[in-house]
């Protein structure tokens, strides 16, 4: 399996991710896979993409799956694509790194 240090990179104080979002999927799923070709981790939430929802849903999920507060969490590009760049806060990026693919290796 591939590993998410493809996607995974730090600096300016936090740990930046690039999720390869679908919305409006039947289930929520963080991690999803990796997705070499955009080196971007896999993120599957319910909410449509529509008036912010879709955002909110992502900041809310990986927030949980990596039990960190939302205010760690935040969109710093992408907000309208699916493809998105997060800068989490209060983690490290080896300990990130090992935490994902634990969860894509389950």
């Amino acid at each position: 399996m591939t590993s998410a240090a493809c996607a995974v990179e730090s600096g300016d104080g936090c740990v930046y991710i690039m999720l390869d979002v679908h919305a409006a999927s039947k289930r929520e799923e963080f991690p999803a896979g990796v997705n070499v070709w955009r080196s971007a981790v896999g993120c599957s939430i319910r909410a449509p993409p529509v008036e912010g929802k879709a955002n909110a849903a992502i900041i809310a999920l990986v927030s949980s799956v990596l039990d960190v507060p939302k205010s760690s969490v935040t969109i710093v590009s992408g907000q309208t694509s699916s493809v998105k760049r997060i800068c989490i806060t209060g983690i490290e990026k080896d300990l990130l790194v090992k935490m994902l693919d634990g969860l894509l290796n389950q």
